[in-house]
């Protein structure tokens, strides 16, 4: 279990024990650094010329300054195949791109299972998802959910949990977030199954389940006889090879997400991102932002969660040790656990051989290769935006601005001035996202809780390159489980916090709705 890391950490657990509002930012700001970044600060003149950056703008007649650059100088020229979210940082050093390309490499590595010959290839489940980063991750775009229930899941899983009653026995995470909110909803993984289901096993080795998915459509009016349709999934584990689930199970269906950004959003300061959250509403309009929590396992302590469908990851290595620990069963020194998510009950698995023989670390990737992946991933730049000063896409950044959308998907921030990241360094970037957790509604709920987010919450998705997706992925499925099959689609799926915006484009003249998919289209 991780230790509670330092004197101030308890201080902070006192102030924040109220659960106050007063309490939960003073425990949050103090906190939530980020250790991992090399941060020069930002001057009195500097935070003075960022607000007006990144304050929203009022005039819709033409594009603003640097909009056309949605990753700021890491930006690169939009392609029109399936290479688009392929690219390495625009503004990446030259000696550096040959780490991206071994980071690349690392990414599209087909794992193996173990023993084998391959001692740098080995060490592939025994239980998985995926035999390598890219089979979910295609083209380092959004993964394919199944059409139906004939459909094979390419790139989908379900993440499985149970509720845990009563407070003893915490983690040092838990009690973190129980000082903050009394109510945070506890969980744990299966105890036979662990955090996901994986459909695949090694040779000797049963898959733990077949996914599987039903829909049911559901017709929407809109304004000016125009009607939409959408489609309410089921979601099943079927065929389960290792009895049934513990009561009260929790399943949640998960996409993997596109790649793009990944650097420039975990160089977004965290103050700026707490500065937006707005737990108990205080403003009134609606929209109460929450930051997710989650513990480093690098530095030990508690970081600003950004990473995932609900934020689940406070940096670019962890998530990527994550995958490879959960998806692959490849260990790491973040996550040592060579059988991957198998549990102390599936004894078969946990005996299974595994590829940590003959590597310096003892584990089946080590820090380097992990390094290098991290990189990759850091650095797969934002393509730049199209037909910003188009007429139809201008009067769509509108509709988007006045309706409203903005209030969670927010537009622009500046990236931390960074002494050894130059790619990122101090970039104006457009990632249309506050990071934060938003209650979207019964529609969307998958009633399981991870960490401070409630089974209602999500972390608002980045919008940038959304409208290259059928170009990349060869499809047009959005939402953390792909159930959405157009932009309109997603849009009509937002609830909770969202739902008057939602009632809003149902409502507004088509030519406007037509003018908002447009402008979508085109970040």
């Amino acid at each position: 279990m991780p230790r509670l890391c330092c004197p101030a950490f308890m201080l902070t657990l006192a102030i924040a024990g109220a659960g106050s509002a007063m309490g939960d930012t003073v425990a949050l700001n103090r906190d939530l650094v980020q250790p991992h970044l090399h941060v020069v600060p930002r001057t009195a003149q500097e935070t003075t010329r960022i607000a007006k950056a990144v304050a929203p703008t009022t005039d819709f007649s033409g594009a603003e300054p640097f909009e056309t650059n949605s990753g700021g100088g890491a930006t690169v020229r939009a392609r029109d195949n399936a290479d688009a979210f392929s690219l390495v940082s625009g503004n990446a050093p030259f000696e550096r791109q040959l780490d991206f390309q071994l980071g690349n490499g690392l990414f599209t590595k087909i794992w193996v299972s173990s023993p084998s010959s391959t001692l740098a290839s080995d060490g592939l489940g025994p239980l998985f998802n995926a035999r390598s980063c890219q089979s979910c991750h295609l083209k380092d775009g959004r993964g394919h959910p199944p059409e139906g229930p004939d459909d094979s899941a390419v790139s989908i899983f379900l993440r499985v949990s149970v509720p845990v009653e009563g407070a003893e026995h915490m983690s040092a995470i838990e009690s973190y977030l129980h000082a903050l909110d009394p109510n945070t909803e506890r969980t744990a993984p299966d105890p036979v199954y662990g955090g996901q289901l994986q459909d695949f096993g090694v040779q000797g080795h049963a898959a733990e389940y077949s996914f599987g998915v039903t829909y049911k459509e559901t017709e929407i009016a809109l304004s000016d006889g125009e009607t939409a349709s959408l489609r309410q999934p089921s979601y099943r584990a079927a065929n389960l090879g290792y009895g049934p689930l513990a009561k009260g199970a929790m399943l949640s269906p998960r996409v993997a997400p596109q790649m793009i950004g990944l650097g420039l959003v975990e160089a977004i300061p965290a103050q700026d991102i707490l500065a937006l959250a707005d737990p108990d509403d205080a403003n009134g309009d609606g929209i109460s932002g929450v930051a997710q929590v989650v513990w480093s396992h690098e530095y030990d302590r508690p970081m600003l969660g950004r990473f995932g469908h609900k934020a689940g990851q406070p940096t670019i290595r962890q998530q990527s040790a994550s995958a490879f620990a959960g998806d692959i069963g490849i260990s790491s020194t973040l996550f040592n656990t060579p059988a991957g998510d198998c549990t102390s009950l599936q004894t078969k698995c946990r005996a299974a051989p595994n590829g940590s023989t003959g590597t310096d670390a003892l584990t089946e990737i080590n820090d380097e290769g992990l390094d290098f992946v991290t990189f990759y991933s850091r650095n797969l730049a934002v393509p730049e935006r199209r037909d910003v000063d188009d007429p139809v896409v201008l009067r769509g950044k509108e509709v988007f601005y006045r309706t409203g959308c903005t209030s969670c998907h927010i537009p622009k921030f500046v990236t931390e001035r960074l002494a050894e990241q130059p790619e990122q360094s101090f970039q104006l970037i457009w990632p249309y996202s506050d990071l934060l957790l938003h209650d979207m509604g019964e529609g969307l709920a998958d009633m399981r809780p991870e960490g401070r987010a409630n089974g209602r919450e999500w972390r608002t998705a980045p919008l940038w390159g959304i409208g290259l997706t059928e170009t990349v992925s060869g499809h047009s499925y959005f939402l953390h489980d792909g159930r959405a099959r157009s932009l309109l689609e997603a849009v009509l799926w937002h609830g909770g916090e969202a739902a008057n915006q939602r009632d809003a484009v149902i409502d507004m003249p088509a030519e406007s709705r037509a003018a908002l998919i447009r402008y979508l289209e085109s970040l």
